[in-house]
């Protein structure tokens, strides 16, 4: 089961990205057990969570994006997706899915970096 992240890319402040992730190899079931979530890892830091969502579409989110970004799934697809609006530069990092438990092996992320 591997995570295959994409949509990433470099806005100035104030723009928008959405970066999607595609959970290859997993079946639907599998998929639709799980909450979902969005970490970032930023150069020299921690990687951090950003958002959840559970396969009801309950969501959870990290304080320094509330109001700003947007979690969502497509379970028959078994894909997430993370509307980024308002981007500020600290939101600059590599953007990684997984389980909330973290248990998938890591994809390869993508790249938000945000200038200004």
């Amino acid at each position: 089961v591997q995570p295959v992240e994409s949509g990433g890319g470099l806005v100035q402040a104030g723009g928008s990205l959405r970066v999607s992730c595609k959970v290859n190899g997993a079946i639907t079931s599998f998929f639709n057990s799980k909450v979902m979530a969005w970490y970032r890892q930023a150069p020299g830091k921690q990687r951090e969570l950003v958002a959840s969502i559970t396969r009801l579409s309950s969501t959870n989110y990290a304080d320094s994006v509330k109001g700003r970004f947007t979690i969502s799934r497509d379970n028959a697809n078994k894909k997430i997706h993370l509307q980024m609006n308002s981007l500020k530069p600290e939101d600059t990092g590599v953007y990684y899915c997984n389980a909330d438990t973290r248990e998938l092996a890591w994809g390869q992320g993508t790249q938000v970096t945000v200038t200004g």
